[in-house]
């Protein structure tokens, strides 16, 4: 076999396995974020994950929000999180380790890998637990029906303690099968429903000055007992590819994703005074669905040019989406302090108002091209067509129709200066959504406008070893910016540009030793437009000034199986309001724990033990301009996986 044939069959057989995901992972006990990232961009399996960046925070914005989810690289329009039943793997891909990606996002793209069913029957139990309260239990697994079937399932059932005091019960039920009737052609259908029950809604704080709140106690809900959340969430879909011929793969992913809110809440201590007294209120939502249907069918012909791979993507994918706001009702329940829980009897009956309604459909039509030159470098650009029109409708006000047929481009480029020095540049225009006003908006949970957005990036790969790689990048988005208005209102108030430096050093320092380490350091700036009322300051909410990591993974000498890690987190400042008036300090996170592999009556098993934030800095959270909620203090984790 030579060069370009062999090159050119494994990014075939490649592409041909991404229809189905990697096969099932039948040895659960071997999952390890620190052993198993490839960098520390983000990267989670199982239920362990590590990073700087992830599915709703990469390089400063969320790709969750914007609209860039792949599942096993075909374009997803979530509405309901994935169930960890059905997740294998994620990554986030972002510099570098996007480079080849078709169609690359400017805000990072989040690719998910499902959980197959394997040719091999294997099963493993995975229970859970904390030093909140919270204990669960997941089996998932795989059965061959024949040589050309496989069954995969999932179950799960988990009572959640929260550290704010709430707490919730949840199941899931995950199905998939995997059919493949010839060698060259492969079908996975899946569903995977989540029903939760008495979701506890949480309490947001609203100071009402310019300065933080001051916060409750750990483990103690303020809100009201019959203030819960009851909402069930559905992902399906079918993942299929087709070897249409030596160099030709069709491959195509159609997604329904639901989620369905039968009650929520939320609770809020507004006009806070720096002494913990302020106004008790809450918002009751009536019954709300949002739901979309999506996907991408791509046709994918690689052509092999002796040393050279010239890989050529047609693409089209589409979306319509469906989101249900509005109709609040507001409680006021008087005065109330910090520590004091709220006994106020649940009404008879709720005035809801009509409820307002939002449908985007897009469909988009591109071509991509990666062209890889063997030890010389790659090049690859993809130009896309949408076609946006949304409708959003809202009770006495006249219906807002959008629409938009953006040309939308990327490219990239990456040079070997030598076999251990790679330089990349790249850049990327994508039609991006934005997602919701906060709890404590005038138009809270309205769906915001789609919007333009681009980047700009380049950066060096090199080897510091044989087996730890490093990554060093500068990146510049440019984005719309929301804010509030003198009304209250959120929504457009000026433009952001963040600039920034990123960087990542993974790899196996010694046979016995793991370590992913990692960092950015952002400069964002806010120009308010000239429209813009109210104090717009020049930093963005929510975004630090730096964000570092450092993880490490040993396996001992002292007992056979045992491994121990060590996590660091170390964020920096970040404004808290539009104004820019009230920062949020930095803080530092330090996290020890184990792993501790043996056999249980001749089955791998795993044990692992965490505690998190062991020197128990809180701190707080953020969830919008001026509404607080607080971090976990110290607590402690584990689970047993039993492979069966």
């Amino acid at each position: 076999m030579d060069s370009r044939t062999g090159m050119c069959r494994t990014v075939m057989t490649a592409m041909l396995a991404c229809a189905s995901s990697a096969a099932y992972a039948q040895e659960r006990s071997q999952e390890n974020a620190v052993t198993q990232a490839e960098d520390a961009f983000g990267f989670a399996v199982g239920r362990e994950s590590l990073g700087i960046y992830n599915a709703g925070n990469a390089r400063g914005f969320s790709p969750t929000a914007a609209g860039n989810l792949r599942i096993d690289g075909l374009y997803f329009d979530q509405m309901f999180n994935l169930q960890s039943t059905l997740v294998d793997s994620s990554s986030i891909k972002v510099g570098l380790s996007a480079q080849g990606y078709p169609f690359a996002a400017p805000s990072g793209i989040v690719d998910y890998t499902l959980r197959a069913p394997g040719k091999d029957a294997g099963a493993s139990v995975v229970t859970n637990f904390d030093s909140y309260g919270t204990l669960g239990t997941e089996l998932s697994g795989s059965q061959p029906l024949s040589k050309q079937l496989s069954l995969g399932y999932g179950l799960n059932a988990t009572h959640v303690e929260f550290p704010d005091g709430t707490d919730n019960f949840n199941h899931t039920e995950t199905l998939s099968i995997r059919w493949r009737p010839v060698s060259a052609i492969e079908i996975m259908p899946f569903v995977s429903i989540t029903n939760d029950y008495h979701d506890e809604a949480g309490t947001f704080y609203v100071p009402a000055g310019s300065y933080l709140p001051k916060l409750p106690k750990q483990r103690h809900n303020e809100g009201a007992a019959w203030a819960d959340y009851r909402y069930t969430g559905t992902n399906a879909g079918l993942l299929s590819s087709a070897r249409l011929g030596e160099n030709w793969v069709l491959r195509f992913g159609a997604f329904r994703s639901i989620n369905d809110l039968k009650h929520s809440f939320a609770n809020l201590l507004v006009d806070e005074q720096p002494d913990g007294s302020g106004e008790r209120v809450l918002f009751a939502d009536p019954p709300n669905k949002a739901a979309s249907t999506s996907g991408e069918l791509r046709l994918t012909h690689s052509i092999p040019d002796g040393p050279r791979l010239h890989v050529i993507h047609l693409s089209v994918r589409r979306r319509d989406a469906r989101r249900e706001f509005g109709g609040s009702d507001f409680i006021d329940f008087g005065p109330g302090r910090i520590g004091e829980k709220v006994h106020a009897p649940e009404p008879d009956s709720f005035n809801f108002g009509e409820l307002s309604h939002d449908r985007v459909k897009q469909t988009t039509v591109g071509v991509a091209y990666d062209g890889r030159w063997k030890n010389v470098g790659e090049i690859s650009f993809g130009i896309s067509r949408a076609d946006f029109r949304k409708q959003t409708v809202i009770p006495d006000v006249p219906v807002a129709l959008t629409k938009s047929r953006p040309w939308l481009y990327n490219g990239t480029a990456a040079a070997n200066l030598t076999k251990s020095i790679t330089v990349y540049a790249g850049y990327a225009r994508g039609l991006e959504e934005s997602g919701t006003a906060p709890p404590n908006a005038a138009n809270r949970n309205e769906p915001l406008p789609a919007i333009l957005t681009q980047q700009k990036d380049a950066g060096v790969r090199f080897s510091l070893t044989r087996d730890v790689k490093a990554v060093v990048g500068v990146f510049d988005l440019t984005r719309p910016y929301f804010g509030f208005d003198s009304l209250n209102v959120f929504k457009q108030v000026g433009t952001v540009e963040s600039r920034g430096a990123e960087f990542s050093v993974s790899g196996s320092v010694t046979p016995r030793l793991s370590m992913v380490a990692g960092g950015v350091f952002l400069k964002p700036r806010v120009t308010a437009s000239d429209t813009a009322d109210g104090t717009i300051g020049s930093k963005p909410v929510g975004l630090p000034t730096h964000l570092l990591i450092a993880n490490a993974n040993w396996k001992t000498p002292i007992a056979k199986g045992l491994e121990l890690d060590i996590g660091l987190i170390h964020r920096g400042r970040m404004p808290a309001t539009t104004d820019n008036l009230v920062y949020i300090p930095a803080r530092a996170r330090l996290d020890v724990g184990g792993h501790y592999r043996f056999k249980l009556a001749g089955r791998s098993a795993t044990f692992r033990l965490q505690m998190v934030n062991v020197f128990d800095n809180a701190g707080y959270g953020i969830a919008g301009s001026g509404i607080y909620t607080s971090n976990p203090g110290r607590y402690v984790q584990g689970y047993l996986t039993i492979d069966l």
